[in-house]
């Protein structure tokens, strides 16, 4: 096969003004931390700093609180129509801005320009306009004849899909007629911040959307809140229970969507190249940091050789490197902390025996970056097949029977997503009724849409966003 070589293809930067400094948006207004208290955001490419950033104590917390529950008030006794004008004004101000938020994203998070631009961004608005088509129908969506509101939603999103995981939080919660805290990742606060300047722009009351930034303190100080009644979380498991933790025996309603170790299942049957492909969707996309990743492959035996010699030829292919670059396949790691558990878990598989193999890949010297690794040769007991790693790094186990599959599949503590390649429809139908995640994907993987419920089982966590399973976290049903 002949070589190509690719010329660089940068986007620019210069379609995004990024600010020296940022405030927290509380009541529709910027505002520096009570304390001045202050963090910055950095490029995982350059490690530069992009600009620096209010960091939130617990007084921000409460301001930001009572300026939503203030807002309530008006904004959940809006007919549905109404608010569905603002959510459709949203949506439509995401899809003018949206290659300047997909820039945005990709400088702040280090996701390859093409996933910011060809997936995220089209999905944050998708879910706007979804949401805002069903303000004025909640009476129909079997919670009841007449669905009430909660109130203040405290919601904490993470690093992997910043603008996304916003719109997969604010939209359902303002379109049930609730009013929003919302609290970015420390790591990637940039979108959110301009979201709140969307939120102007599409003249939300004040109030409506609050946004404050800062690290897990902040985080905890919202969940805590006594007048917070609702709390969404995705993130971690870890933080997912001490979350559990402080909000039982309260009143809050919760919902988590936590951490995950996906089986992505190929047979003998399947279509390898279009198997191929969807493997390395599933495990690379987005650096690996997907809590739904297809992580763990499990192949039968018959076609394993095969299977491994074309993925191996496909990870050859994959380009690292420069996020804005519109070639780049593989992006930068987040953070330097994120990159050092990769590490750790990776030489881990190697110190328990598995085989380790990654293309020749030339990494850049500056930022945060790690090769597409594969592992061969690894069992159930290797922690590379029990612990989320949360990057591009993929563990081969081997099966014969479905009943094999479907037992390595289900053994993990985890239950958020799994994929089954087979041409028999008949084979799919009877693994998804068996396996234990919230979403199995047939002969595909990591598809999306707002319609379409998510969420998992286990401890990747309870509750369901997106979809009209959505509506029901931020209903008095």
């Amino acid at each position: 096969m002949p070589v190509f070589e690719y010329a660089p293809a940068p986007e620019s930067r210069a379609v995004v003004d990024i600010a020296p400094s940022y405030g927290l948006f509380i009541d529709g207004e910027f505002a520096e931390a009570a304390d001045d208290k202050v963090f910055k955001t950095v490029s995982p490419a350059t490690e530069e700093s992009l600009s620096e950033v209010a960091h939130a104590g617990a007084e921000d917390v409460d301001r930001a609180v009572r300026a939503a529950r203030k807002a309530f008030g008006t904004w959940s006794a809006l007919p549905g129509p109404e608010r569905a004008k603002y959510l459709f004004r949203i949506a439509r101000i995401i899809q003018d801005r949206s290659r300047e938020l997909a820039v945005l994203e990709s400088l702040d998070n280090g996701k390859p320009i093409r996933e910011s631009r060809d997936t995220d961004l089209p999905l944050v608005a998708a879910h706007f306009f979804y949401y805002a088509g069903w303000a004025d129908k909640l009476a129909h969506a079997g919670y009841g004849p007449d669905p009430r509101p909660l109130g203040v939603a405290g919601q904490v999103i993470p690093w992997n899909f910043p603008l996304l995981m916003l719109a997969w939080k604010i939209a359902p919660a303002l379109a049930t007629g609730n009013t929003v805290v919302l609290k970015p990742a420390e790591t990637t606060p940039l979108s959110a911040l301009f979201f709140a300047d969307i939120c102007r722009q599409a003249g939300l009351p004040r109030g409506v959307v609050n946004i404050v930034t800062g690290d897990g303190s902040t985080g905890a100080e919202l969940v805590a809140h006594p007048g917070v009644d609702k709390v969404a979380f995705t993130g971690s498991t870890e933080v997912g229970k001490a979350i559990a933790r402080t909000v039982a025996g309260t009143r809050k309603k919760l919902t988590l969507e936590l951490g995950g170790k996906a089986a992505n299942i190929v047979f003998d049957d399947a279509p390898i190249d279009q198997a191929v492909e969807g493997i390395i969707g599933g495990i690379f996309f987005n650096q690996g940091h997907v809590c739904c990743a297809g992580s763990r492959l499990l192949v039968q035996e018959s076609v394993q050789d095969e299977l491994l010699d074309a993925l191996k030829r496909r990870m050859r292919t994959l380009r690292v490197g420069d996020p804005l670059d519109k070639n780049t396949d593989i992006g930068a790691i987040n953070s330097a902390e994120q990159l050092a558990r990769i590490r750790t878990l990776a030489d881990a598989g190697e110190a328990e025996g598995a085989e380790r193999w990654a293309p020749e890949c030339e990494l850049p010297s500056t930022g945060y970056w790690f090769a597409p690794t594969l592992f061969t040769g690894v069992t159930q007991a290797h922690r590379i097949a029990r612990e989320e790693i949360f990057g591009p790094v993929l563990s081969v186990l081997t099966f014969r029977t479905p009943d094999e599959a479907v037992a390595k599949a289900n053994n993990t503590p985890y239950g958020l997503s799994a994929g089954i390649w087979t041409e028999k429809g008949s084979r799919i139908l009877a693994m998804a009724d068996k396996l234990r995640a919230g979403v199995v994907w047939s002969n595909t993987f990591n598809k999306f849409d707002p319609a379409s419920p998510f969420g998992g089982y286990k401890e990747s966590g309870y509750g369901r966003e997106g979809g009209r399973h959505g509506l029901e976290a931020y209903l008095d049903v």
